[in-house]
């Protein structure tokens, strides 16, 4: 349990988003996640992120584990019930996955299979209470389980949203912290400013956060989250700083790099990096750091 000695040791973790596929081939997830073994504490196997169907989150996570590789698996209340998560965090823990993430997913009208019905059967602190639950020895029927496993628990805190108390955050996320909730991950961070109001109201030497570091891939994704995304902050200048470098996409990646160095100098527990199918890239900003 590499992750949670670094927590524990309050030393700087880094973290990566590595999707599963959307098929049964995985040489490219396992290729470009063996590139980076050694520098990445642990892999993030999102579930489904934006509702479209690929390999499960637990799927990924095996698969990765069999190969040596720390992972932190995605639950999300979407897709499945109370049941059937109980279960798959059962056979997570069984196969040796000790890092879990619970997320509430994204609605399945975003996604490839907009016509699925969403699940819903519990909300996200009844999960984070069931995975609780679960590591005291008992399922959500109240019945003794036959070993109980144990997790290092995260979830998400929406630090830094455009419009929302930061009172308000930080209350649902001490409830998260009372449902057994050790870390957090946050939205995309393109500028410490953005954070200082949450961060004023919270001690982050004994409150895990981990700021997400998105890679750009061009000015018009930097663009389009600036215009459209509620809770992602990108400022005009750093639109401009893309606009002006004749290699963007290496523009993009330095900028990466750089707010990574940023939040390990303010003193934040890590970072997660997410590059969204651009995992061949995560070399090239670990290297610059």
């Amino acid at each position: 349990m590499n992750l949670k000695r670094k927590f524990d040791a309050g030393e700087f973790a880094v973290l990566a988003e590595m999707e599963p596929p959307k098929g049964v081939d995985v040489s490219t997830m396992l290729s470009n996640a063996m590139r980076v073994k050694g520098e990445v504490d642990a892999f993030v196997i999102p579930e489904m992120s934006n509702a479209v169907m690929r390999m499960s989150s637990l799927g990924g996570a095996m698969i990765l584990q069999g190969k040596g590789m720390e992972t932190v698996m995605q639950v999300n209340c979407r897709d499945r019930n109370r049941i059937a998560l109980q279960a798959d965090l059962l056979a997570a823990n069984g196969c040796g996955i000790t890092n879990v993430m619970a997320v509430a997913g994204e609605d399945p009208s975003f996604g490839d299979h907009y016509q699925a019905r969403s699940v819903y059967d519990i909300d996200l602190l009844e999960l984070l209470n069931a995975v609780r639950g679960l590591q005291d020895g008992k399922d959500m029927a109240g019945i003794e389980l036959s070993g109980s496993p144990q997790f290092l628990v995260g979830s998400t805190v929406d630090a830094g949203a455009k419009g929302k108390s930061p009172e308000l955050e930080i209350e649902e996320m001490n409830k998260k912290i009372e449902a057994g909730v050790q870390f957090f991950i946050s939205p995309p961070l393109f500028d410490l400013s953005a954070i200082h109001p949450f961060m004023k109201r919270v001690d982050i030497q004994k409150t895990k956060i981990i700021p997400t570091v998105l890679l750009l891939k061009s000015l018009g994704m930097a663009r389009y989250i600036m215009r459209n995304v509620d809770n992602v902050y990108i400022s005009d200048s750093l639109i401009d700083r893309i606009q002006k470098s004749p290699d963007k996409v290496r523009e993009c990646t330095q900028i990466a790099s750089e707010m990574v160095t940023s939040l390990k100098k303010e003193g934040f527990s890590g970072v997660n990096l997410a590059t969204l199918g651009w995992e061949h890239k995560l070399p090239e900003i670990l290297e610059r750091i």
